[in-house]
Order: C-alpha cells, then structure tokens, then sequence
C-alpha cells in the first residue's frame, strides 16, 4: 500500500506543477531536433509466474466455479459511501436488501465454508464416536475376519481406490508445498521489488528536469538553422527569384549565344569556302592545259604512216573519234562569287555578339547577390527578433514550479521507502512463521498418506493369499497397523487442516474475487470513479485532489490507462487545466513581425538588360547578311559533278588494250606513254580537284541547313528577347513579393515546427508516467496478487482436497486393514457343512478346530 501511496503522492505534485491545451492534431517532428531522449526502467514491464501459472489457471477456474457472479460494483459504492451500517439499524429495507444481495454474491464461498467447517465439526466427533466404536469391539474392532467368496476382489478394490486417492492426496500435498515455497521465494523479492520501483520512480522524477530543460535547450538548433538560412539568403532568397525568371531568360540568352557562335561559324566556313573555289579554278585550269597536251600529243600520233593500213585504220579512226571527250566538264569561273557575303558578316562581326550575350547573363546571375544586398537590415533585424524568441522560450523553465515541488515529493517518497524498508523485515519474519506452519501443515499430510502408503506396500507385499486370517505374516500386519494408525492420525488432524483450509478459502477466495480480478480487469477503478464516492463533495475525486477542481473529467482509471502507454504525465493529468503550454509557447507576435520584415522587403532589381541595342542590330544584321540568298543550287550541281566527260582512268585503259593490239612500232609506244600520262593527270589532278569538289559540296549543303530560314530565326529570337525583358521589367515586384514570402515562412516554419515538437514531447513524451503505473501494478497486481493471493489460493485448494480425500481415504483404509491384519479368530467349516462364525474361540462346540 506504500507504493499505491506513492502514486497519488506523484498525482498531486504534478497537479500543481504544469498544464497545457489540447495536444496537437499533428504529430510531425522535423528532421531540425534530435529524437527525445528515452528514460530506461529497472522494472520489468510483466510478470510471468511461469509454470505455476498453470496451477494457478486451475484454481482460478475452480474459484469461477465457486463464485460465478459479476463484481458486485453496487454493492462495493454502497460500502464505501458508508450507506450500509448494521450498528444503526439492520432492519431497514435497503440494508435487508444489501445484505440479500451480499449473500448471494458470496453463496458459492458461504457453502464451501459451511460445507468445511461441518467438516471440522462432524470429523472429530465421528472420530471420537467411531474410537468407542472400536474399543467396544464393534466398527470393525473385532479382531475377526469374516471369509467370503469376493473377498479377493474386495481386497483388490479397496487397495486400488486407496491407491488412487493416496495419489489425488500426493498430489494436493504437492500443490502445498510448491505453493508455500513459491511465497517464501517471492517474499524474499520483494524489497527488490520495490527498491527497483523506487529507483524508477526517482528516475522519473530527476530526469524530468532533465527533459524539460532539453527540450528547451532545442532552440539553439532551431536558431542555429534559422541563422543558417539567414546567412544564405543569397541562394535561398535570391537563388528562388533567380530559379523562377530562369526558364523564361536562359533559353533566350542560349539562343543568342549560339546565335554568335553560328555568325562567326558561317563567315568561317564562307572564307573556306571561297579560298577553297579558288584552288579549284586553279585546278580545273591545270587540268584542262594536261588534256589539251595529251590530246594534241595523240593527234599527232594518229598521223603515224600505220593508221593508212587497214587493220590499223579502224583503231585509229576509233581513237581519234574518242579524243573529243578528253576536256574538263566544270566552269568554276560561271560560279557566282561570296566576297559579298563574307564582306557583310565581316561587318557583323565588328560587333561582338557574344560579350554582350555575357553580359546579359551577368546581368542575370547578378540577381542573388543583389538580393544579398539589398536584404542586409532585414536579415539583421529578423536575428534580433529570433534572439528575443530564444531569451522568451528559455524564461518558460523559470516559471514552471516544478523543482520545488520535485524536492517536497522526493522527501515523501524516501519517507515512503524508508517505511517499508523499515517493516520489510517484519513481514519477512512473519512469513518465515508463515512458511514454518504451512511446512508443518504439509508434513503432517504427507506423514499420513506415508502410513497409507506404507500400509499399501507392506500389506501388498506381506499378504499370502494361503494364509488364514489368524497366521499372516508379520510384514501383512504391519501393513495394517500402518493404515489405522494413518486413519487415526486423520481423524486427529483433519479438522485443523480442514480449519486452516477454510479460513485461507474465505480470505484468499474473496481477495482474489474482489481486489484481483477487478484490477486486472480495471472495474476496481471504475468504481473509485464514482462520481461523489470518495467525497460527497467532489463528483471526481482524482481532479478534485490534483486540481482543487472536481469538475474536471479526470478518472483513475483513464490516468493508470495512459501511465500504462507511458503517456506524458501533462497528457494523463491534464494538466491544461492548471498550465498552458500553448499560451506560454507563443510567439505570434514574434512571427507577424517576422512576416512584416519579409513583406516589407525593397529588393529593387530594374537594371537587368538581356541585350542591349547593339546586340539587337547585331543580329538584325546578320539576318540581313544575304547567306540565306546565295545560289546554293548552283554551287550543288558544279560541285556535284564530275571534273572530266570520261573517266580517265577508264579511257587510259581502253587507249592501252587499243594500242596492244598494234604491231610494234613508234605508233603502240606513243598511245601507251599517253595512257600512262592520263593515270598521272587522274592521281594528281583529278583526285584533288574531286577532294575540294567534295569539301565545298558538303559546307554549303550545311551552310544552306543553316541559313534556311534565317530571318523568321533571328525574328523569333528578338520577339522571346522582348518577351523576356518583358517579363522581367513587369513580373520581378511580383516574384520578389512571392519568393520573399515564401523564404520567410520556411524561417517561421521552424519556429512553428519546434513548437509544435515541443508540445508533443511535453504532453506526449516528458515526465511519461509508467514507472506510476508499475509501481501500482508491482503492489496489487504482482505483489499482493502474484506473490501471495495466488499461491495462498493453491495452498489451500491443494491442502483442501487432500483434507477432504481423507475421508474416503479412512473408509477404505479400515476396510483394507481388515485384509492385512492377524486376526484373533476365524470363520470355521465342516466338511460339506454350513459355515458357522465363532466369535472366540472357547465357545466353539461345533466341528473341528483350526487355529
């Protein structure tokens, strides 16, 4: 009960300490603070009683049985409420009914009782009764065995029944001892016990302090990342304003950008192309002189006296009309010229396109640090704010009263401790007491299922089934004697054990009934909250004792619910009513300031220019440089060509076969040196004129990709460059306004964020009141209910049925003595003749005599 002291002692000291609103629906924690410190326990969460448990299980069940009625709830408000005084006037209707219906709660256990203590009352008697029986030779006290035909089945069964009620009888001795020891070893645990709740409680109680200073102390975190944003405003302001004008002023100056570099490109390629041209006239005019040699060297050949000859004539006649084709088959000189072109792009250059386009990109990426700039008081004045925040926050700790009240609550609980360690020696003598009678109980027990078993054994073993009942074997008789002196010993006993059964039933029985059962099942706390129960003052007691406002809906059974969660002691006293958080952790006013700040801000951002007037009439001009004008048609079918009407390498070959078939002479060797000459003017000649053809026909094909279009591409680049400018001129108030906005809610936010985490680990996490609940459960539940209630219902659940096994047991055990036995007399027979009982043996005038 000192430990259910401490709870409401931790009840009341946090009823004057603090209280808040209602939780936060949200229960988002930033990644900004470090998880909420865990507090470690020494008390285990559960107690296992392990295999006993199901001894336990079983005579629970038998208690069910015995006792299956509901909590009497009624009845139990009425007790405490003191409506029920039998000293004032028992004959009032309500106390007659109160009274019916506690015996109809307790009947099952008022029978049981009856049914015992008729048992302590009748067994002595009958055992006195049955003595005198006995000694007046009657009750089987004769010394004389009647012989009948089922006397070996008879002997057989009493042996089996009293075999198996001694074994039910072990076995509740069984339940006895493992019951009494189990108290003994769990008395013997419990200052550990309660020296481990004690310690969890002062954890609890020094690390709240602990707890509330380190949620306090979160703020410099939450400062340290404020300062950190603000320290960067560069890129998280300015860097915000630059992402959102970015997709509509990159792509435009990209597209000047490469509009330069396509300027500079195409008069590179032009003045290649034109040096180029050059070369080719030159070519093609060497060319056309060497065809002209070889032709006019082979007119003069075919005047050779062997072309008159027949044979030779037609060779001849054949080349000579052939030699038509040797001449070139390009005018390069009728290609138009490109010195206007490239004249006019060397004009355009003179302007440099692409310092502008940098320029305008400066201009552009000038933007955060201008943010930068023009936010320095700002920024200056949002830390100051954010200072007073923090110097806010850290004065809250000065004004919960909570350390005073933590020192006046230690005191009571070393008090508290004190106290039970100072009787934990006493209750440990008592059960040593305790342990000492119930070993006695058990021993006394098993001595006499000892004298039944041994009666079985030696008789069992004894017995000779040829011997007459007057010449049995000593070790039979002993076996005999072994079980009246174990009936004796019953009945002498009996009635106590059967005294003590009954009075740990009654106790025991209704303890578990009424404190156990109902604990574990939470109506014990339902009916302490009772509206105006405990004081008929109070409609709730619990918030009337923490609050001095019994109004309030606070229950026991709702605060041991959430101590048992391990929620927050704010959350399970509701402590709102008496401190709140919210009001005191505000800082609205902080953050409209904030909010002005930012809203206020002068970003002035006008002397962007994209491209200036230069960079404009640059590109107009290029526009206008004619490249998008030029004949590229003509240029593509001379270039296209092939620079000779025949192949010459084709025609030296058939000049060759032709002059092979000639007789030997000045005429064969002249036309082979000329087709040698003709592969010479294909090597190195037409090959290179064919190299530069190729080079020129390929640029001015790309040239021609490039320039298609030229105008509407240099139109549309100046109408995005306006649009953009635009944009820029008449969107920048705007986004400066949104993205300032928004940067100055993400600084707020934190502040919100850390808030809101504070009230969840206040309400939800500090000063979590398990070690409360523990304690509760390690004094009812495991220590009253576990340690003792428990095993004491075993104790006298296995002591009670061995006890009332006795009495069977007695029966059969005088039945069987009568088997084992040497008896005085005996049944005598005549041959063939009725059997006559003799009851001595010197009053038989009948038959013959057998001893």
């Amino acid at each position: 009960m000192a430990l259910l002291l401490g709870f409401l002692l931790l009840l009341g000291l946090y009823g004057d300490t603090m209280s808040e609103g209602p939780p936060p629906s949200s229960t988002y924690i930033p990644e900004v603070w470090n998880e909420f410190p865990p507090t470690s326990y020494e008390t285990r969460d559960s107690y296992e009683a392990g295999p006993t448990g199901i001894l336990f299980q079983i005579v629970h069940i038998f208690l069910h049985m015995v006792q299956p009625n509901a909590f009497p709830e009624d009845i139990l408000r009425k007790v405490v409420q003191k409506e029920f005084d039998l000293s004032t006037d028992y004959e009032k209707p309500e106390n007659v009914v109160l009274i019916l219906k506690i015996i109809y709660y307790e009947i099952g256990i008022i029978i049981c009782a009856v049914l015992g203590l008729l048992f302590i009352i009748l067994m002595p008697l009958v055992g006195f009764v049955f003595s005198l029986c006995r000694c007046c030779n009657k009750c089987g006290g004769e010394m004389h065995q009647r012989q009948k035909k089922n006397g070996a089945a008879l002997k057989s069964y009493f042996t089996l029944s009293l075999l198996v009620i001694c074994i039910f009888i072990s076995i509740g001795i069984i339940y006895g001892f493992v019951a009494n020891q189990h108290i003994r070893t769990h008395i013997e645990k419990t200052r550990k016990l309660s020296e481990s709740n004690f310690n969890d409680l002062r954890t609890l109680l020094n690390a709240t302090p602990g707890q509330i200073d380190y949620v306090l102390e979160q703020y410099t975190t939450t400062k340290a990342r404020a300062f950190s944003d603000l320290d960067n405003i560069k890129l998280l302001l300015g860097g915000g304003i630059f992402e959102q004008l970015k997709p509509r002023v990159v792509p435009v100056l990209d597209d000047i950008k490469a509009m330069a570099e396509e300027i500079q490109e195409t008069r590179e390629t032009l003045v290649e192309v034109n040096s180029i041209l050059t070369d080719m006239r030159q070519l093609s005019a060497n060319l056309n002189n060497s065809l002209s040699n070889v032709k006019r060297n082979l007119e003069q050949a075919l005047t050779d006296p062997m072309c008159s000859v027949h044979p030779v004539m037609t060779t001849c006649s054949n080349i000579m009309n052939s030699l038509s084709l040797l001449n070139g088959s390009i005018d390069f000189d009728q290609l138009p010229s490109l010195d206007e072109q490239i004249g006019n792009l060397n004009d355009t250059l003179q302007t440099n396109l692409s310092s502008l386009v940098q320029k305008g990109y400066r201009s552009f990426n000038a933007i955060p640090g201008i943010v930068q700039n023009e936010t320095v008081n700002v920024v200056s004045d949002v830390k100051m704010t954010l200072d007073s925040i923090g110097s806010d926050i850290k004065n809250i700790s000065k004004n919960i009263p909570i350390q005073d009240k933590l020192s006046n609550f230690i005191r009571y609980l070393n008090d508290t401790e004190n106290y039970i360690h100072h009787h934990l020696p006493t209750l440990e003598e008592y059960d040593s007491y305790r342990w000492l009678g119930s070993l006695v109980v058990c021993c006394l027990l098993t001595l006499i299922v000892i004298f039944y078993f041994l009666g079985l054994l030696c008789g069992t073993y004894g017995y000779d089934q040829n011997a007459t009942p007057t010449r049995r074997g000593c070790v039979s008789n002993t076996g005999g004697i072994f079980l009246m002196v174990g009936v004796g010993f019953s009945f002498f006993f009996c009635w106590l054990l059967m005294t003590i059964v009954v009075l740990t039933f009654v106790v025991g029985g209704n303890v578990e009934k009424l404190v156990c059962e109902p604990y574990q099942n939470k109506m014990l706390f339902q009916v302490l909250d009772t509206p105006y129960l405990l004081n008929a003052d109070w409609k709730y007691y619990l918030s009337g004792m923490v609050f001095n406002k019994p109004d309030i809906h606070l229950t026991f059974e709702q605060v041991y619910s959430d101590c048992k969660e391990n929620k927050g002691i704010y959350t399970t006293l509701k402590l709102e009513n008496t401190y709140n958080i919210s009001e005191h952790l505000s800082i609205k006013e902080h953050t409209g300031n904030i909010n002005d700040n930012f809203e206020n801000m002068n970003i002035r951002i006008d002397n962007i220019v994209l491209l200036d007037e230069a960079g404009r009439r640059n590109l107009m001009d290029f526009s206008s440089s004619g490249i998008d004008k030029i004949d590229y048609g003509a240029f593509m079918a001379a270039t296209g060509k092939n620079p000779t009407k025949v192949n010459l390498l084709s025609f030296a070959n058939d000049l060759e076969v032709k002059a092979n078939h000639l007789p030997p002479g000045n005429l064969k060797q002249t036309l082979k040196n000329n087709a040698g000459i003709l592969r010479n003017i294909h090597r190195d000649e037409i090959i290179p004129l064919q190299k530069l053809m190729s080079a020129v026909h390929q640029k001015l094909k790309e040239l021609q990709q490039k320039s298609s279009g030229l105008g509407v591409k240099v139109a549309n680049i100046i109408l995005f460059l306006d649009s953009a400018q635009d944009f820029i001129t008449n969107r920048i108030s705007t986004i400066i306004a949104e993205e300032s906005k928004k940067y100055g809610n993400t600084i707020i936010s934190y502040f919100e964020h850390y808030l809101q985490w504070v009230k969840i680990s206040i309400t939800e996490q500090m000063a979590a009141c398990k070690p409360v609940a523990t304690a509760l459960d390690s004094a009812i539940d495991v220590f009253l209910c576990s340690y003792i209630i428990d095993p004491l219902n075993l104790f006298w659940f296995g002591i009670g049925k061995a006890t009332a096994f006795l009495l069977p047991a007695i029966i059969f055990a005088v039945k069987l003595a009568k088997y084992y036995r040497r008896m005085d007399s005996e049944d005598v027979y005549d041959d063939d003749v009725e059997t006559i009982p003799m009851k001595n043996m010197e009053s038989a005038n009948i038959g013959s005599r057998r001893h």
